[in-house]
């Protein structure tokens, strides 16, 4: 994992678990990879680690069996989704609307753009 200088490490780390997470390559009441395991993958401190499931643990992400490990919610996806949208209204959309004001896109291209993409990369037949 290359890690962007610009973001804490663990919220780094958060964002590669609630990828996982979303894209189903951990599934609810899966077991997650051990604090170390993770360390040793990621070639990071296993306090590192600790700090980013201490993180998601908070917002419900994941969960801790005592002796056993961690392992994702039962209701991770909708928490994760939360925790994105969260993340993207606050810091990514101000700069999409800054650059929508200043390249002068209207509302009408925009919405054309969207569906496209839409349909482009997530529908099926």
């Amino acid at each position: 994992m290359d890690f962007n200088n610009g973001k804490a490490i663990y919220l780094q780390i958060a964002e590669h678990v609630c990828e996982q997470i979303m894209l189903e390559h951990w599934k609810a009441e899966d077991r997650i990879p051990s604090v170390r395991e993770l360390a040793v993958e990621l070639e990071v401190n296993p306090n590192t680690v600790m700090r980013t499931y201490d993180f998601l643990q908070q917002r419900n992400i994941v969960y801790n069996k005592r002796g056993i490990g961690f392992f994702v919610s039962p209701n991770s996806k909708s928490e994760v989704q939360a925790y994105k949208k969260g993340i993207f209204i606050e810091e990514e959309l101000p700069r999409v609307f800054r650059n929508i004001y200043l390249l002068d896109i209207g509302l009408d291209e925009l919405k054309d753009r969207y569906q496209l993409f839409v349909d482009q990369n997530f529908k099926t037949s």
